[in-house]
């Protein structure tokens, strides 16, 4: 990049005050906001979509969290991050900060399965093997852990990405759990409304520590 086009490019970014994202997708589930050296302006308009929450987060850590609204941003609603940096009586400059809005509405009915047959032990018919499909829905209600835990640096995390973590999980805890039941095979097929409330129970405490409700 040329001198100018880097004149050019800290310009562009050097009187933008509002900070907010618009969402042209419809599988993006975390998005940074980008600007010139991750600057934003005492006083700058923070807008948060219905649906969204917007993270901030400096140098690591994890700071303020905002829910749909709109705020002008100083240190009476930026508490933690204030602290972080040590603003004890305001601040004039700019500050440095990373922002990521995150997608809260609810995915409905992400498909999964197991593409290896499980084994399972039955009285009757001795070593048997079967295969599981099904759907599920799952939403971030925790935008902060799930940015820090999850999502790292990433600028753009896509529902797909979420989904091949979430299937794995899925499969695995559904193995562990009709294995531990040691039923008959016959009643899960009879039962598959008991079997996925149980495998529900299981599976959403580790899913709750990211920051994700299935």
């Amino acid at each position: 990049m040329g001198l100018f086009d880097e004149i050019k490019k800290k310009l562009s970014h050097e009187f933008i005050d509002i900070v907010e994202w618009l969402d042209d997708t419809n599988d993006t589930i975390v998005h940074r906001f980008e600007r010139y050296q991750n600057e934003i302006k005492n006083a700058a308009k923070l807008i948060v979509r219905e649906g969204q929450s917007a993270v901030f987060v400096s140098e690591g850590q994890l700071a303020d969290v905002f829910t749909p609204g709109t705020y002008t941003l100083n240190t009476k609603n930026l508490p933690i991050l204030a602290t972080l940096k040590g603003w004890k009586y305001g601040f004039n400059s700019p500050f440095k900060a990373e922002v990521y809005f995150v997608n809260t509405r609810l995915f409905p009915d992400e498909k999964w399965g197991t593409k290896n047959p499980v084994m399972l032990s039955d009285e009757r018919f001795g070593l048997t093997e079967i295969r599981a499909f099904g759907t599920y829905s799952f939403r971030i209600n925790d935008p902060g852990k799930f940015v820090v835990d999850v999502v790292g640096t990433d600028s753009n995390f896509t529902n797909y990405e979420v989904n091949e973590h979430l299937k794995s999980l899925i499969v695995t805890r559904f193995t562990d759990t009709v294995g531990e039941a040691n039923l008959p095979i016959e009643l899960y097929a009879a039962n598959t409304s008991e079997l996925s409330e149980t495998c529900q129970e299981v599976m959403q405490p580790e899913f709750g520590r990211v920051g994700i409700e299935l």
